[in-house]
Formats: structure tokens, sequence, C-alpha cells
């Protein structure tokens, strides 16, 4: 299914805060038929969809979670923080991401938390992991792992069930 039309039919159905649009083909390697109209979204997923570039993106001032992965992005990642401020998680894995010069706009992403760049080049440079946390000093996990290599817990559920851990603390300490 073709990128606009399946936002049409969404728009007309004006679901929720989450817009999944994995396997879907992009026009010329860009996000087309995405308008400020989805302003309200919190999560976008467009996984394997040939993106090149994420110049086309709209204002997304809510969104917390974007979902990259499996594309042919190589860089102009500093549109994100133009355009999704308030970006939490990000997952850029399996891009064309080759130096940490093309990740270093994410600078400007000051309430970034995670960021996964599994299967990209970037990965295989000397110290990497160590040099992209000096890069980004706002990140608690990269690849799914913090400073000390200490596990993440599940995003999805730490996305959505923020405050639970301290509501179950609350009743053991009864």
């Amino acid at each position: 299914l073709e990128f606009s039309l399946r936002l049409q039919r969404l728009l007309k159905n004006k679901q929720g805060m989450e817009l999944v649009l994995d396997n879907c083909r992009s026009y010329e390697g860009k996000i087309e038929g995405l308008t400020d109209e989805f302003e309200e979204l919190e999560f976008l997923s467009t996984i394997n969809v040939g993106l090149t570039s994420v110049a086309n993106l709209p204002k997304l001032n809510k969104l917390k979670k974007l979902e990259l992965s499996d594309n042919r992005i190589s860089g102009g990642l500093e549109v994100l923080a133009e355009k999704c401020p308030n970006l939490t998680h990000l997952n850029l894995s399996g891009n064309k991401i080759k130096d940490l010069g093309t990740i270093e706009p994410l600078k400007k992403l000051e309430n970034l938390k995670s960021l996964d760049l599994f299967n990209c080049e970037v990965t295989n440079l000397n110290d990497y992991r160590e040099n992209v946390f000096k890069l980004l000093p706002q990140l608690t996990y990269l690849d799914g792992y913090d400073r000390d290599d200490k596990e993440a817990p599940d995003s999805d559920a730490e996305g959505y069930v923020e405050g639970l851990d301290d509501e179950e603390e609350d009743e053991d300490g009864m």
C-alpha cells in the first residue's frame, strides 16, 4: 500500500496517537502525505519503507518515539531536532550511517534518552559506544544498553507504563 493512500484512510478514521507505516513504499525515498494534521502523534514507525531522507517530515511536537530502522538514511538528521524536538526514542538501526558526524545533529534533541544504531557502519568505529555517549550526553541508552552496559528495560513498556514501578513500591511498603 502506498504511503499517502494509507495516510488518507487513517485521517478519515482519526486513529490514536500511533502511526505504523512499516513496509509501505516511500515515494523517491521521502516521507510523503504526512502533514501537520498528524500533530498529535506520539509514536511513528516507518520501518523498511525505502527512506533516504527525513526532510519532508512535518512538525510533530508531541512525537516521542520514532522508528526509522531498515531504510537507506545516510544523513540529514538535523531535521529531527527542528521537526520533532521532544523525541525520547530514536531507532536508526540498519541505515547507512557511517560516522559520528552524521549523528552529531542529534545533540539538539535534549530529551533523547534512547538511540539504536544496530547494523549501521558507525558501530564498527573504535570506541564507538564511548564516543557516542560523549557526543550525546543526554542519552541513557545506546543500542539497548546504558553507559555501564546494563540492559534497558523493555522500551515499549517503559514508554507507556511510566510510573508503574512507583505504584508497586508503594504497595510493597504497606
